[in-house]
């Protein structure tokens, strides 16, 4: 029998109940060691009339398991930030903003869409002055998106003359019930000195992650190294995503005791930080 177990997601309990039956009854001995295997898992149970079937728990797992490269809590984020050329007016600007909200309507692949104007008061933008954070199911999604029509005729069309820098850093995240109807984005990006100790940098990727349980204003939180194909990201390998539902939100966090504690772990490895903070405008659609 060569069936994937990726290809899992197809069974219902009917069809297990007859495969097994039928295997039983077709294989003998060897596949009744195989249910009897399934038994001691607690996959199967065994009826009134002695027929194998799948525990409720396991018709359950059939149907929504995943392929191995694949998790139903993570999600691809991909997030883009502009600087644009003095010499272009605010009408101008708008419209790049527009047309890059109008993506998800026109490339299935964006699952999500944020975007906001920065509003740091740390002064570590370099310049930076947009957000845009859009979402991808997966890899598959951003291969679809990044060379889409929409994506590099219309919208590459509208923004070229206008833009002075771009950076752009991808990473894994995670799906959320968190779901505020405005949220402020304190976007955090780290570039680590060459000979940083990876032991030390693994110490601030832990440290980092403790802090919404130290920090009350932090509503939510994601991290991940960059993995983008494109080579916008300034050097930059690590983003960490802080999420508060207020500016006293952020206001309690940047001087909370237990922030100042985690910048000393930071320090000693720290090559260049780079912030954008962003309230998302609303353009949210999927």
């Amino acid at each position: 029998m060569n069936a994937s177990p990726t290809h899992y997601a197809v069974v219902d309990q009917a069809s297990a109940l007859a495969t097994v039956a039928n295997a039983c009854r077709s294989f003998g001995m060897q596949i009744a060691l195989i249910a009897l295997a399934f038994l001691a898992a607690d996959h199967l149970t065994v009826n009134a009339q002695n027929v194998p079937v799948l525990t409720p728990q396991k018709v359950k797992a059939v149907r929504t398991k995943q392929p191995a490269n694949s998790s139903s809590d993570r999600v691809l984020r991909h997030a883009v930030f502009f600087s644009f050329k003095e010499t272009s007016n605010e009408q101008q600007v708008q419209g790049v903003v527009d047309a890059f909200a109008a993506l998800p309507q026109k490339i299935d692949a964006i699952i999500d869409f944020q975007s906001g104007t920065n509003n740091s008061p740390e002064g570590l933008d370099d310049g930076f002055t947009h957000c845009f954070l859009l979402t991808f199911q997966n890899e598959a999604g951003r291969e679809i998106y990044l060379p889409h029509p929409a994506h590099t005729g219309e919208f590459a069309s509208t923004l070229r003359p206008h833009l002075k820098n771009v950076f752009v850093i991808d990473y894994w995240g995670k799906t959320s019930a968190n779901d505020q109807k405005r949220e402020l984005k304190h976007a955090v990006f780290f570039k680590f000195k060459d000979d940083a100790d990876p032991a030390e940098v693994k110490r601030v990727e832990e440290a980092f992650a403790a802090l919404p349980s130290k920090i009350n204003s932090i509503k939510s939180f994601e991290w991940g190294k960059n993995n983008s194909p494109e080579t916008h990201d300034d050097g930059f390998t690590h983003c960490f995503m802080v999420t508060f539902n207020s500016e006293k939100g952020r206001e309690k966090y940047l001087p909370h005791p237990d922030h100042k504690a985690f910048v000393e772990v930071l320090k000693p490895v720290l090559e260049k930080v780079r912030v954008l903070d962003f309230w998302e405008d609303g353009y949210k659609t999927k």
